[in-house]
């Protein structure tokens, strides 16, 4: 009996890194969605608005029927800002910038991300920077770098010089997002919080997202874009975001930004179990760099352990 009680302890206490994961396939899988979609259907604007709009009436519709939480006046600023950078600065930086520069740029950029988060942490709520977690994120970082690099080259052509800026643009206010929206996150359920951060990030990116609707044309749409549409909106928007925002209640800000590594793995093996690539030991070996990395960062039991009070909230 207490070894079956213990056991499920240890699942729940794993349950946000399993959230994690899946939010790393979601997101390996949406790289090779989303580039099918522009700018053949959709331009980079266009696509912003159907996913930030449309995930946020699903998630005023979700907090009006199961939720039903206020939130204090005080903390709307809070909110708003969480909104702007996370949802309106991230969105337009990372698909603006990915029209512009290659994926071999943009990955290695987004291999920054824990990093900025580790950064940003320390600074702003003065979470512990432990040496054991530097040296898990820094194996992470070389992993994510040698499978990115591998049997390719950088473009340093100056026609994606803006692009590369964007794209960090786009990574520094994700970063910075997860670290100031945490503390909502353990205040608030994380739909409250994902419906104000989706509204003031919809208000915001209006008027540069609105105007782009009317070149349009729903006709052109093929099935497959249209499938392809659904699967960013429902998934890589709405679903992902708020397996992100539930983590986020339990785990620290650079844990959670830590698995952007998985990425360019998963996106391998993809490319791997579709044909395109042969797996070889040099992507054998970054992988067993980012898993290490993966293993010391979460070795702190302390650091990410949940209690059931916590997980009923």
């Amino acid at each position: 009996m207490f070894i079956c009680i213990m056991g499920s302890i240890k699942i729940v206490r794993w349950l946000p890194h399993m959230a994690l994961l899946a939010v790393s396939l979601i997101f390996g899988l949406n790289y090779f969605i989303a580039k099918s979609l522009m700018p053949g259907y959709l331009s980079p604007l266009q696509l912003i608005f159907f996913r930030v709009s449309i995930t946020a009436v699903l998630l005023w519709l979700m907090h009006a029927f199961f939720v039903k939480e206020k939130v204090q006046k005080k903390d709307l600023a809070r909110l708003a800002f969480c909104g702007f950078v996370g949802i309106t600065v991230n969105q337009i930086a990372m698909f603006v910038g990915l029209n512009l520069t290659t994926a071999v740029d943009a990955s290695i950029i987004h291999s920054t991300s824990p990093i900025l988060v580790l950064i940003f942490a320390a600074l702003i709520v003065h979470e512990k920077v432990s040496l054991t977690k530097s040296i898990g994120v820094i194996l992470g970082f070389c992993g994510s770098i040698i499978l990115i690099l591998h049997g390719k080259e950088m473009d340093f052509n100056a026609s994606g010089m803006l692009g590369n800026f964007l794209i960090f643009l786009n990574i520094s206010a994700y970063g910075l997002y997860l670290v100031v929206v945490k503390p909502m996150m353990a205040k608030y359920h994380p739909v409250t919080v994902m419906k104000w951060a989706f509204t003031f990030g919809f208000l915001f990116g209006a008027p540069l997202t609105i105007p782009a609707l009317s070149g349009f044309n729903a006709a052109h749409l093929t099935i497959s874009a249209w499938m392809s549409l659904g699967y960013i909106i429902f998934i890589v928007t709405f679903l992902a975001f708020l397996l992100t925002a539930w983590a986020l209640k339990f785990l620290e800000a650079s844990t959670t930004a830590y698995y952007i590594y998985l990425q360019p793995l998963i996106a391998a093996f993809i490319a791997w179990a579709t044909g395109l690539e042969n797996l070889d030991i040099i992507q054998l070996a970054a992988g067993i760099l980012i898993f290490t990395g993966v293993y010391i960062v979460n070795k702190n039991k302390g650091k990410t352990a949940i209690t059931d009070g916590e997980m009923e909230r």
